[in-house]
């Protein structure tokens, strides 16, 4: 459970799933050092969840950034969240550059903190959760390089998985793929873009997600599976619960 946590970092912390698991982590009594480049969202974040979150602005793909948090705040347990919104549009479409996006955020971030984790190295019990997406399952066409970024995210997890065993670490690794949702920007964006391509409204679409996911569902998911010692390296989350992906 989230109470055998002393500190966490939430990277993302400063809207959608990262805002709502800091905001449960530190309802549970854990410290949390939450990571994001918008210093007005993070100060809102601050405001309202007041001593038990310290904010810091700043890039979470950040390698010197990594080191120097875990070195300070000595964390036990890693929530890597932070993402950029993909851009949408078919395969045709995209360019190189745009098809690649996630590759060097989401991606990059988790190899940069899980790769810290392990020279450090996180104490022994410490937790490592990195958020990946149903769409490495269910694949996301409109979203260019999203789903396999997501996909080498889960890889990356389980590789560190092994390491950890491998040298005796303690450490856990553990990766979330958190179904599509309208419930926070990036998924509102890629709800209402799938519908126009199914040439359907987005309501009528969004009724083929139900139960729609929330951020509260997800924040519970994390608290979850950190605690979970004997728990599966992957996890599915959708509205209905969360479940071993394999």
């Amino acid at each position: 459970m989230s109470d055998s946590f002393h500190t966490a970092v939430v990277t993302g912390a400063g809207r959608g799933f990262g805002r709502a698991i800091a905001t449960a982590l530190v309802a549970a009594g854990t410290g949390v050092v939450g990571i994001a480049r918008d210093e007005r969202e993070l100060r809102a974040v601050s405001e309202e969840l007041g001593e038990g979150f310290t904010p810091v602005a700043a890039d979470a793909t950040g390698e010197a950034l990594a080191r120097s948090v875990i070195r300070e705040h000595r964390p036990d347990l890693l929530v890597l969240n932070a993402g950029v919104m993909p851009h949408m549009a078919p395969l045709h479409e995209q360019t190189w550059e745009t098809f690649s996006r996630n590759w060097h955020v989401d991606t990059r971030h988790v190899f940069t903190w899980t790769r810290a984790a392990l020279l450090e190295p996180l104490a022994p019990g410490s937790a490592v959760v990195a958020m990946s997406s149903g769409a490495v399952v269910a694949g996301s066409p409109l979203s260019g390089g999203y789903a396999g970024a997501k996909a080498a995210i889960r890889y990356i997890s389980g590789y560190a998985a092994e390491e950890s065993d491998r040298a005796g670490l303690g450490i856990r690794f553990v990766a979330l793929l958190p179904q599509l949702t309208p419930a926070t920007g990036l998924g509102a964006e890629a709800v209402a873009d799938y519908a126009a391509r199914q040439g359907v409204d987005r309501d009528a679409f969004t009724r083929g997600l139900q139960p729609v996911l929330t951020p509260e569902q997800v924040a519970k998911a994390v608290m979850d599976v950190a605690g979970d010692r004997d728990g599966a390296p992957a996890y599915l989350v959708a509205g209905a619960g969360t479940r071993p992906l394999d």
